[in-house]
């Protein structure tokens, strides 16, 4: 076994294989770029080698200076974490060169199913079905169209070495096709150092489901069942599942038979992840291989209780896999959300800066279920702009899948993230849809779900209950407080009226220290708030709302106070009722006209400005590109019109809600 390792990444996967070091008493050597410097995986490691400026092509994508701090440490082998150089032949080769183990498969293995489209001629070669398409690279935008025309739209520019999510394009046209391509081999090249491209058909409402292997040095190779990742946003997995809600036994056989034989037939000897398209009728074809540690890797954690890094690290050392195929087992359902800094109310675009308040879910046992936080973040660190947006990955199991969706929606309302947007209310009204708790599931899921962008949800009638009382015993503790804990005019008044988003509610509030009672007067009704723990500055506010558990975030409006509670947000006001007859006749305040102005939507980097000055644009052309968390973003015109004023120019830093143009 290893006495040390080298942990070639960054972020919450280098946490997380530093846990596993520990636990078995292996040193860990930390690499890191300027943005890295005082991170969690910094902190962690035993040692920790500057590996270059912060852009990943300085940094965590050269390899030789990573083998540099290999060599200089002593590090006797190199996990590659997932993204970089996980999936880099070249890398593994230069490991062995300069007798640094590679955690992960061997060179030929890596070339053979890690490359987009090798692995689909040596899936077609092994007599695998497979998605239609072009098996091999295109070589411009006019080839690509050609393609597409011969396989049928919509098709799926991909590439050929890429991965979570990164490198992809749906296009449903020529012009799509001819815009997605310069973008998609730019990303390509920037988030893998390989721009080669290849196409094939997008299959419609399909689910993502793909079939975890392992395999080791001896010619054992095993799955561990499989993960449902059909919930994604550009291509890029939200949402997480083990075991998948579609796939019976007889199916959950044949995947994994097929992906063990993909994975024999190269003789794979380590984790990796084979994935597949499937119909809602549970035909499956086989998308791709991935070579590498996968993201959501938790979930099958949880369900077969092996650490897969662990696996890696023995198998690595030259150890057999210490069990078959038969002794592994499915136990219980486990779900895990991807926490990302992006702002689902603006089109989830990625929010950067520092996390002013980070505080995670309580990991361990939560009522017969479990909760598990993997995270590479602390309160007070910033996400830049130079790698992905993810604060977490927040996992939950129980015995069964409706339980374990209890326990996420749960551990989501206990989150507390300021300083960043964050997608959590998100996350919570995926997990309080029937669709989902059905599992009802495709790769359109957000798309069918959310058609106009994520917005909210609207209260429920608990939920205006919630937010009634908790906006009540707020204003009577802080009302208190001023009367230096003398009894005010909260508990004096008998009759008060409440504000939630629309609804007005008279109410009469009693009872003391942690309970309040809240009488409805118009339905004679009597909400129970009790075992409260708040107080002025804290964002959660946690209690039992007749009897059910719940968390709330909560916060100071310009008037009122602003409640969430999962999807729902509302502002909430206590007045008297005089207070609440002038406050309606007060007239509602209009929004600033933007209409001719096109808004920078993310922070990033301009990569170029294509509209200039006096140009007469329409509606839906590019004004510019702005890169940002290694995306290229188009921004199109909302409305026709001549450019008046150009704000930024190609090569420009820029920030949310900076005009870009402006319309005459």
């Amino acid at each position: 076994m290893f006495s040390k390792i080298l942990i070639a990444n960054r972020g919450e996967i280098a946490v997380r294989i530093t846990k596993t070091c520990r636990r078995m008493g292996i040193l860990t050597v930390a690499v890191y770029s300027d943005a890295d410097a005082d991170s969690l995986a910094v902190e962690m490691a035993d040692e920790a080698v500057f590996i270059g400026p912060s852009p990943a092509s300085q940094s965590y994508l050269r390899g030789e200076a990573i083998l540099e701090a290999a060599k200089a440490t002593g590090a006797q082998a190199i996990h590659p974490g997932f993204g970089f150089l996980s999936e880099s032949a070249e890398f593994a080769r230069a490991c062995a060169g300069a007798g640094v183990v590679f955690i992960g498969p061997n060179p030929e293995a890596i070339e053979a199913m890690g490359d987009k489209i090798a692995s689909k001629r040596s899936a077609v070669a092994a007599g695998v079905r497979v998605v239609p398409g072009q098996v091999g690279e295109i070589a411009d935008a006019a080839h690509a169209v050609k393609i597409a025309e011969q396989i049928g739209y919509p098709v799926m520019i991909k590439a050929s070495a890429g991965g979570g999510g990164k490198g992809i394009r749906v296009a449903r046209g020529g012009s799509e096709v001819e815009e997605a391509v310069p973008a998609v081999r730019a990303e390509a090249k920037g988030a893998f150092g390989d721009d080669r491209l290849f196409i094939e058909k997008f299959i419609e409402h399909p689910r993502h489901i793909e079939i975890q292997v392992l395999g080791d040095q001896h010619g054992h190779v095993l799955h561990l069942f499989e993960r449902e990742c059909s919930i994604q946003r550009r291509n890029q997995k939200v949402i997480e599942e083990a075991p998948s809600p579609l796939i019976d036994p007889v199916t959950r056989k044949a995947m994994g038979e097929q992906a063990v034989a993909l994975a024999r037939a190269v003789k794979y000897d380590s984790a990796g992840t084979v994935e597949f398209v499937v119909g809602q009728d549970k035909s499956f074809y086989f998308l791709e291989m991935n070579t590498r540690l996968q993201v959501e890797h938790p979930v099958t954690e949880l369900v077969t209780g092996l650490d897969l890094v662990e696996q890696m690290i023995r198998v690595a050392a030259g150890e057999p896999l210490g069990f078959n195929q038969g002794e592994v087992r499915i136990e219980g359902w486990a779900i895990e959300s991807r926490i990302y800094a992006e702002d689902p109310y603006r089109g989830f675009l990625p929010s950067i800066g520092r996390l002013v308040r980070y505080q995670a879910p309580a990991e361990g046992a939560r009522d017969g279920a479990l909760v598990r936080n993997d995270t590479g973040v602390r309160e007070g660190d910033e996400i830049t702009m130079f790698y992905d947006p993810m604060i977490a990955k927040l996992s939950t199991w129980a015995p069964e899948r409706a339980g374990a969706v209890r326990t996420m929606a749960r551990a989501l309302e206990d989150l507390d993230i300021q300083g960043v947007g964050h997608n959590a209310p998100f996350l919570s009204a995926v997990m309080d849809q029937a669709r989902f708790k059905a599992g009802e599931l495709s790769t359109s899921y957000i798309a069918d779900e959310f058609p106009n962008g994520f917005e909210g949800l609207a209260p429920t009638p608990w939920q205006i209950d919630l937010m009634t009382a908790v906006a009540a015993f707020m204003h009577r503790l802080l009302a208190a407080r001023a009367m230096g804990g003398r009894r005010s005019d909260v508990e004096a008044r008998g009759e008060w009226v409440v504000v939630v988003g629309d609804e007005t509610r008279r109410v009469r509030l009693t009872g003391s220290g942690e309970r309040l009672e809240v009488t409805l007067l118009a339905e004679d009704r009597v909400v129970a708030l009790e075992g409260v723990q708040w107080r002025p500055g804290l964002a959660l506010f946690r209690g039992r709302l007749d009897g059910e558990e719940f968390t709330a975030t909560v916060g100071f409006a310009v008037e009122g106070f602003r409640i969430r509670h999962r999807a729902a947000t509302t502002r909430a006001l206590i007045l008297t009722p005089a207070s609440a007859e002038l406050h309606h006749r007060l007239p509602p305040k209009a929004p600033p006209d933007t209409s001719r102005q096109v808004i920078c939507p993310m922070p990033g980097l301009v990569i170029s400005m294509d509209v200039g000055e006096g140009d007469e644009i329409r509606a839906g052309q590019v004004v510019c590109v702005i890169e940002a968390m290694k995306m290229q973003n188009i921004i199109r015109a909302e409305r026709d019109g001549v450019v008046k004023k150009i704000g930024a120019a190609a090569g420009d830093s820029v920030s949310a809600d900076d005009v870009l143009a402006e319309l005459a």
